[in-house]
């Protein structure tokens, strides 16, 4: 890149762009599906997204660094949790997501269509403690 690494602007989107699992370069190496950032008026940094199927990889990386135990080896509890995670992230529109979440979490694929309608079915399902007024 021509501008320093500890340009403010690279130091500010940088967070971002690593969770996302992007990757930074210089503007004269951007392609078209790249995006170019500016600074001031001047081009400062391209972003190259990665593949959605690089997404999800990354997202699951995360999550396992944030609990500090391999996904596999939480409870079941938790591991609906990263599925409804996954799921408020779009893990499953990507081709294959749920087979990859599945082999992440060390469950089968029935499992985890069962974490989603479970999730589902809950928050279909009427709270009769949520309007204390409404007529019984």
């Amino acid at each position: 890149m021509t501008e320093p690494r500890d340009h403010p602007f690279v130091a500010a989107v940088k967070p971002l762009v690593d969770a996302m699992g992007g990757e930074l370069m210089d503007p004269a190496r951007a392609e078209p599906d790249d995006v170019v950032l500016s600074w001031e008026g001047r081009e400062v940094l391209a972003v190259r997204l990665p593949q959605l199927s690089d997404s999800l990889d990354h997202i699951l990386a995360a999550l396992e660094r944030r609990r500090g135990v391999p996904l596999a080896q939480l409870d079941r509890k938790s591991k609906q949790d990263v599925v409804r995670i996954l799921e408020a992230r779009g893990a499953f529109s990507v081709r294959h997501g749920v087979e990859t979440v599945a082999g992440a979490l060390g469950v089968s694929r029935f499992t985890v269509y069962n974490y989603l309608n479970r999730d589902s079915a809950t928050s279909t399902r009427p709270n009769k403690t949520a309007r204390p007024d409404s007529p019984e």
